[in-house]
């Protein structure tokens, strides 16, 4: 193949993959440019591919007459790849923070930001209970993903998504049936569960803490910049941010943040 017949190619899949995110924002308001494209567009190529789509503008169209497909796609788009008390080190010192708090306050509220499957608003919930009494906590889960909502109320998963727990987390919280993992119902009980875009709604509440993890790394540094606005703006003051272990903030300043410790940020300029 020719050097001008490979370019012509390449240009011509690059329009089409950008005719794609255009037409995606339009019947979805979810903005793709958000998202590292390399990533993005490899993970939703696979896809393409799978369904015998000639092209991204083909398999739009297929989408717009298939809810099926559209639903598939919103999933792929998302990551879910997860487990209860992931890095568990991490949550120790979460722990610390609200025992803390738990001194502080009656009362709190925690967004777990693109939940994902669950585990992470069900890993909250066990830890809350050690300090603060049924009803005096709660928490929001958001997930752009419908599917994946509908997956974390159910409150069942795999042995693999209970490799962090302990013996005695497991016999509190967690009952087996046949090869399945279901949750107490009793911690589903200061949950809810919304869907929620974290680069296009407003953010769901104010909170005491905001556990965004794992997601940022697939944004560009622009639809990061717009979420950790969103997330300073639903921060109470001296409010609490937990990221993941490759999400540093290279300039909390920005966004009314400060670093108390690795991983973690504050709302102000008072170190928790």
């Amino acid at each position: 193949m020719s050097r001008n017949r490979w370019q012509a190619m390449a240009q011509g899949e690059d329009r089409d993959y950008q005719q794609f995110k255009e037409s995606i924002f339009h019947l979805t308001n979810i903005n793709l440019s958000y998202y590292k494209e390399d990533q993005m567009r490899r993970r939703l190529n696979t896809l393409r591919l799978k369904k015998e789509m000639p092209s991204f503008v083909a398999y739009f169209q297929a989408m717009q007459q298939s809810d099926a497909l559209l639903k598939e796609f919103l999933s792929r788009m998302t990551i879910n790849v997860t487990e209860f008390f992931r890095n568990r080190s991490r949550w120790t010192v979460l722990e610390e923070k609200i025992k803390k708090l738990s001194l502080e306050k009656r009362r709190i509220s925690i967004w777990s930001a693109a939940c994902s499957t669950g585990e992470e608003p069900y890993s909250l919930s066990m830890l809350l209970r050690r300090y603060f009494p049924a009803g005096h906590f709660s928490i929001t889960a958001t997930d752009i993903d419908r599917e994946v909502l509908a997956k974390a109320e159910t409150g069942t998963y795999i042995e693999q998504a209970l490799v962090s727990l302990t013996a005695e987390e497991r016999q509190l919280y967690i009952s087996q049936t046949g090869l399945l993992f279901q949750v107490n119902p009793a911690l589903k009980a200061e949950i809810q569960f919304i869907q929620h875009d974290l680069l296009n709604d407003d953010p769901p509440g104010r909170f005491d803490i905001v556990v965004c993890r794992n997601v940022l790394i697939y944004f560009t540094e622009e639809g990061k910049q717009v979420i950790y606005h969103k997330i300073s703006q639903s921060l109470e003051p001296k409010g609490i941010l937990f990221v993941g272990s490759t999400e540093q903030i290279f300039h909390p300043e920005n966004y009314q943040l400060v670093s108390a410790e690795p991983f973690f940020y504050q709302k102000g300029f008072d170190i928790v």
